[in-house]
């Protein structure tokens, strides 16, 4: 009878582990197995749902749980979903990743599509770096000292607040405040558009070369680690190599990286435990970004 007792109460808890797993997105269930399997061991998450900007917007702070005697390198991650999709919390498993190599993460929100096109989501990117500038050494980040991550659509944002000096301009940002940016699988070259995401979030722009961050790599351009994969299908290698190439003609500090097989959503899942092995991509990052702003 205990026995008995005790799988039907197996069985309801597995039951409604189901039902949790089917309301959250993708990523969320990634971090939900992320964070059983110790992903989130050794981090705290001591900012939630702070706000920044003009819009509503909201962001998370993630950081080393050990106390720290001096400020620590800040990174600013930014996740994808095609402008039109994706959350802050849904992508804990990247912030704790990160956090759990001696950064500070902000995990910002951003408008998204249809409620708004290009490009007020790269606005609330500014926005999230002035946030960060402002407002991170209080959670024990060091202003001077801050990178910006991001995947997919995140890696467009995030290459053209590093590129394009208007956006942090508009900010009253002093023009070197990004300090290394690493771009995982993202689209920098990609006029014509042709996928109905980049259409849905870039008609109506009066001069399309200014959603191309192509179009503004220059010399002095913060140090770039740009990282894609052979089996990207969704957004296509020759982005990332197309902007490198471009940086590198003009003498910019750039790294370009290219992991074998692995899909366009398996380069952001392997920063988490469950499918870290599958390439270096969170060792590779943490190394070049505390190689540019480590101490």
């Amino acid at each position: 009878m205990i026995l008995r007792i005790a799988a039907i109460g197996l069985l309801a808890v597995a039951v409604g582990l189901v039902a949790v797993l089917r309301l959250l997105s993708p990523p969320g269930q990634l971090s939900l197995l992320d964070g059983a399997m110790g992903g989130g061991w050794g981090t705290a998450r001591p900012g939630v749902a702070v706000p920044f900007g003009g819009h509503g917007q909201t962001l998370d702070v993630w950081r080393p749980a050990y106390p720290a005697h001096a400020k620590l390198p800040v990174v600013i991650f930014f996740y994808g979903g095609g402008w039109a999709a994706g959350s802050r919390d849904g992508y804990r498993f990247a912030a704790r990743a990160f956090a759990r190599r001696g950064f500070v993460v902000v995990v910002p929100d951003y408008r998204k599509v249809p409620a708004v096109r290009f490009p007020a989501f790269v606005e609330d990117g500014a926005e999230a770096v002035k946030w960060t500038h402002d407002h991170i050494a209080a959670y024990g980040g060091d202003p001077d000292r801050i990178a910006l991550a991001g995947h997919s659509a995140g890696s467009h944002i995030i290459a053209l607040l590093a590129l394009d000096r208007r956006y942090l301009a508009a900010q009253k940002l002093p023009p070197n405040t990004i300090k290394a940016v690493v771009g995982l699988s993202g689209p920098y070259d990609f006029y014509p558009w042709t996928s109905p995401r980049a259409i849905a979030a870039f008609k109506g722009t009066a001069d399309p070369r200014t959603t191309q961050p192509i179009a503004y790599a220059r010399a002095d351009a913060p140090p770039m680690l740009l990282v894609t994969s052979s089996g990207d299908t969704e957004v296509e290698p020759r982005n990332a190599i197309s902007l490198a190439q471009r940086l590198d003609t003009l003498g910019a500090p750039v790294t370009l990286r290219s992991y074998p097989r692995l899909s366009h959503e398996e380069v952001v899942m392997a920063l988490s435990v469950p499918f870290r092995r599958k390439a270096a991509v969170l060792a590779d990052s943490a190394a070049f970004l505390h190689g540019v702003i480590g101490r």
